[in-house]
């Protein structure tokens, strides 16, 4: 399952291939729509939730309510189920899902992170990544990914900075699972399902407030 862009994506992988997968784009109501998912997942497979053997959840980057939808969601499966949960990097999934889609590397790939930033990350081929992922105005980095096809709604939005925008818009779980079995079966190690932010959520404690004590 991934929630760390607009898409709330869900999918169930068998080890081999995908065998069901929903996903709904709507960015503010990630907790209502993830679980309705999950079930209509589950039910188009005929199976129940006690078949499921571990869980791979998308770290990010990604808006901090959103991301924590899917990550708290995969961790109470995880404890409930007594199963394995991993993470994998979202841009991860969506640079996997381009290569799937015909796109060769070099390329990039770049999600909308709001307050007119993308975060972003470059890949050799969409199956390594090339350094970290980093958030950053579209304008700061057109530069350096010159020449470069982009993948992802953060291209889209920014056409000025990134002219050669490709698909998929956003990550989809069941590229997101694929990749993730492809490298368990090899025997890599995926990520902690811990969030990968980049910078502090907008919600903030007000400074200098009054502390109001009673009499």
């Amino acid at each position: 399952m991934d929630t760390a862009t607009p898409a709330v994506t869900v999918a169930l992988h068998d080890g081999t291939s995908v065998i069901a997968a929903s996903g709904q784009v709507d960015a503010r109501r990630h907790g209502e729509l993830l679980l309705p998912a999950v079930d209509r997942v589950l039910a188009e497979a005929g199976v129940g939730l006690d078949a499921v053997t571990g869980v791979v959840v998308g770290v990010g980057p990604g808006p901090y309510t959103g991301l924590r939808v899917g990550l708290v969601t995969a961790a109470t499966f995880g404890s409930a189920l007594s199963v394995p949960v991993h993470g994998l990097c979202t841009l991860d999934g969506l640079a996997y899902a381009a290569g799937r889609d015909g796109l060769e590397g070099p390329f990039a790939v770049a999600t909308d992170a709001r307050r007119k930033e993308v975060y972003w990350a470059r890949y050799e081929d969409a199956r390594t990544r090339a350094g970290d992922p980093a958030v950053d105005r579209p304008a700061d980095i057109a530069a350096e990914l010159a020449g470069l096809p982009v993948a992802g709604a953060g291209a889209l939005l920014y056409p000025d900075a990134f002219p050669d925008a490709r698909g998929p818009e956003h990550v989809a779980a069941g590229a997101l699972a694929a990749l993730a079995a492809e490298r368990l079966a090899a025997g890599q190690e995926l990520l902690e399902p811990r969030p990968l932010y980049l910078r502090r959520p907008d919600a903030q404690v007000p400074k200098n407030y009054k502390v109001v004590t009673p009499k």
